[in-house]
């Protein structure tokens, strides 16, 4: 047996006025939630050049975790591996085959520098070949729920640069696009499932096979992170692209005031002003934004909240929310509730979810999907337990009296 009940409280207030930002697309979440909180062209699909390198990442981390390679293992450079990393016209660290290279290593090159032999090694090291990689990359993209997306190679690059070495099987001029959308998607998964990637993302500078007899100074791309040009109080990650197509992007991270954001900006003019329109970004949410809790994780709801049970042996229980619902808004929210009830016969465990609390004006959408409707649990406060044979019969005399009673004011 289910029903509903719906509080209102007023409504949500008009957001503050947003930038505006030079660039094709542009896009800011919420890093806890993927609650979007700016959006401009979203859906396009674009270069990611090497902001595409973010899907590497994830898909290293994950055969870390599954246990199909370690950080440890020593990754074999391929004669095309070695050829890609002396093209000084890329950004790459040189690899040799008659050295050792860990996946720590060739990891933190990608991470760091972007060096795109150190990503094709990784990708090899992977999955035998390039082509194989890439074919995973787009699997990996359905199963994060990405919908404009292209993945062609590991790296990001266009083939046509790749001197004759680009995947078999991709056109000459092809490379890696994605939506800003999906870009936020796969920075949101990053960062969500392994959030130990920024200790090497954020990572300014860096010396490569350093102690040995080249070493290479590697200066991260993200010159917004401490000591850098473009220093940005917070910012830690997360990566940027460069093409012809592309022109300059970036996906950028910052932490200020207790709440996580994950911006990317897509073909902005220069190196340089894909940072100062993020910095836009990070402004706004600065002076404007703020996380407002909206339910309290195991608060009531109404005030009075509580539901009616069917064959307990009492004849309600309170509830309350199974989670705390944040939202982040330039303004205060007066929300309106939609309590709806899925469970409501004994027995029912105490903190058993027994419905959902939805906020049904929050105008709130995600990167993740799910727009205009933010829910969470709806629990049981206490437990309550079946009546059982005896419980039955009283409360079956109790209801023929009550009936008697009724039948008789009636006449």
């Amino acid at each position: 047996m289910a029903a509903a009940a719906i509080w209102t409280f007023g409504s949500t207030p008009a957001q503050a006025a947003e930038p505006e930002i030079e660039a094709n697309a542009s896009i800011m979440i919420d890093a806890d939630t993927g609650q979007v909180v700016y959006e401009d062209n979203t859906d396009e699909l674009l270069s990611a050049a090497s902001m595409s390198k973010m899907m590497t990442e994830y898909i290293v981390n994950k055969a870390i975790e599954d246990g199909d390679i370690s950080w440890n293992d020593e990754v074999a450079i391929s004669d095309k591996v070695r050829e890609l990393s002396l093209q000084t016209n890329l950004s790459n660290v040189p690899l040799r085959q008659d050295e050792a290279y860990t996946v720590e290593e060739l990891y933190e090159a990608m991470a760091i520098y972007s060096a795109n032999g150190a990503t094709i090694a990784l990708a090899e090291h992977i999955e035998g070949s390039e082509e194989a990689f890439a074919d995973r990359m787009n699997q990996q993209a359905g199963e994060l729920g990405m919908e404009n997306y292209e993945f062609v190679n590991a790296t990001g690059l266009n083939n046509s640069t790749m001197v004759g070495y680009a995947p078999e099987g991709s056109e000459e001029n092809a490379e890696n696009m994605m939506s800003a959308n999906d870009t936020a998607l796969l920075a949101y998964h990053l960062l969500d499932e392994y959030p130990e990637v920024l200790d090497v993302a954020g990572v300014p500078k860096k010396t490569f096979k350093e102690g040995t007899e080249e070493p290479i100074d590697m200066i991260n791309w993200n010159k917004m992170l401490p000591g850098l040009e473009q220093e940005y109080e917070g910012v830690d990650g997360l990566k940027t692209g460069t093409t012809d197509l592309a022109g300059n992007a970036f996906t950028g991270t910052v932490e200020q005031d207790g709440n996580r954001y994950i911006s990317v900006v897509m073909n902005a003019e220069t190196k340089m002003s894909r940072f100062t329109e993020t910095a836009k970004l990070y402004d706004y949410a600065e002076r404007e934004l703020e996380s407002r809790t909206l339910v309290e994780k195991g608060g009531e709801i109404d005030g009075d909240s509580s539901i009616e049970v069917d064959g307990g042996q009492e004849e309600s229980i309170d509830v309350t929310a199974g989670e705390k619902l944040e939202l982040i808004s330039s303004e205060e929210i007066e929300p309106e509730y939609e309590i709806a009830v899925s469970k409501n016969e004994a027995p029912i465990e105490k903190g058993e979810e027994v419905g959902t609390v939805v906020v049904t004006n929050s105008e709130a959408s995600y990167v993740q999907g799910g727009e205009d409707r933010t829910e969470v649990p709806l629990t049981a406060g206490e437990a309550v337990d079946e009546r059982g044979w005896f419980g039955n019969i009283v409360q079956s005399i109790g209801n023929l009296f009550s009936s008697v009673r009724h039948a008789a004011a009636g006449k």
